[in-house]
C-alpha cells in the first residue's frame, strides 16, 4: 500500500516540476456526486491540472450502500460501473483512465476479475494488481484509478 501512495505522490511531484514558478496548478478537491457519500472523509476525485486522482472503489451499490451479491465478478462489474459515474460525473469516460491500481482480497480471483476488466479497458491502461486482507465492509475487490482529461 505504501507503494501506492509514493508513486501517486511521485506522480504528482512530477507534474508540478513541470509548471513554472509563475503559474501554480491549483488542486482541487472535488465533493462527491452521492449523496450518501457527502461525509466521507476523502474526494472521490482530486485533480491537479487535467489529471484526476480517483479514490479506489468497491462494488458497493451506491443506492443501497451494501456490496452486490455474486462473487468477485458482480463486484468486479459494481466497481467498474462506480469508477464509470465518477469519471462520468466530471465528463471523463473509461477511455480516459491511464492507471489502475487493483486490490484483491483473494489473488486466486486474478482470472475472473481480469475476464470483466478486459471489457472496460480496452485501450489497456498501465496497471498493479495485488491482494491484500481486509478490505473495506469485506469487499473482494477495490480499484483506484487516474484518468487525464483530453481535449
Amino acid at each position: 500500500m505504501k507503494k501506492i501512495y509514493l508513486l501517486i505522490i511521485f506522480v504528482a511531484f512530477l507534474f508540478s516540476c513541470n509548471n513554472s514558478s509563475d503559474s501554480k496548478t491549483p488542486i482541487i478537491f472535488h465533493n462527491t456526486h452521492e449523496p450518501k457519500k457527502v461525509n466521507a472523509p476523502f474526494s472521490d476525485a482530486v485533480q491537479v491540472g487535467d489529471l484526476y486522482f480517483l479514490s479506489g472503489q468497491i462494488g458497493m451499490d451506491h443506492s443501497t450502500r451494501k456490496l452486490v451479491v455474486g462473487g468477485i465478478a458482480e463486484e468486479t462489474k459494481q466497481t467498474l460501473e462506480n469508477i464509470k459515474a465518477v469519471l462520468k460525473q466530471h465528463d471523463m469516460e473509461m477511455n480516459n483512465v491511464v492507471k489502475c491500481t487493483v486490490i484483491l482480497a483473494d489473488i486466486k480471483d486474478f482470472a475472473a476479475f481480469n475476464e470483466i476488466y478486459k471489457t472496460y479497458f480496452p485501450q489497456k491502461p498501465a496497471r498493479t494488481t495485488f491482494a491484500a486482507k481486509g478490505l473495506a465492509v469485506g469487499a473482494k475487490i477495490e480499484i483506484e484509478c487516474v484518468a487525464v482529461r483530453s481535449e
